[in-house]
């Protein structure tokens, strides 16, 4: 990604979040991806680290309609996709994606809910899925624009992300072509090694 187009998705979800009434923390942690993809519009997503604590972590996420998060799952973390504002749709596997459909219980908004593997539950605003750690999931606004949050166990970017499609990677390389706005996570990464 070029980071004039990560500085331009910055500026967008900023007044969506301020529109929406939220307040971001002073120097939130951002994120902004396409996955490794180079395709933003239909594979991107930008997030904000709210709290990364070693128990526990929060996160605030921007997309817009025809976004995809693409179907992943978590070996440790256990989350909650709540949508703060829009329409969501997440769909859900139980095992990869091309494994035999099976039916499974899930929480809904609290709520326990059989389902089938490939199902896709539509979440509105206030609404949430909590996802243990091997349930397959992938995410798309319904809306125009969709703020989602995730309320989840310790987050761990580097090794706790397992994506269907093997070409992912879970932070975009960056064209310098601008200065950046912001110091994204990646960027915090990079500078450690």
């Amino acid at each position: 990604m070029k980071r004039s187009q990560i500085n331009t998705c910055i500026q967008e979800a900023k007044k969506c979040f301020e529109k929406h009434q939220w307040a971001l923390p002073p120097d939130p942690k951002w994120d902004v991806t396409d996955f490794g993809l180079g395709d933003f519009d239909n594979k991107g997503l930008v997030l904000i680290n709210l709290t990364e604590e070693l128990e526990y972590c929060e996160k605030l996420m921007y997309a817009k309609k025809n976004q995809r998060t693409p179907a992943h799952c978590h070996k440790k973390k256990k989350e909650d996709i709540i949508v703060r504002n829009g329409k969501l749709a997440v769909q859900v596997w139980k095992g990869k994606p091309e494994q035999k459909p099976v039916d499974f219980q899930i929480k809904i908004s609290g709520k326990w809910a059989l389902i089938c593997s490939g199902d896709t539950i539509t979440l509105n605003s206030g609404e949430r899925v909590t996802l243990i750690p091997g349930v397959y999931h992938e995410f798309y606004p319904l809306s125009d624009q969709c703020i989602i949050g995730e309320v989840s166990t310790a987050n761990d970017d580097l090794n706790d992300n397992f994506f269907v499609n093997p070409d992912i990677g879970r932070f975009s390389e960056i064209e310098e072509d601008e200065p950046a706005l912001v110091t994204l996570v990646s960027d915090r990464y990079d500078d450690k090694e």
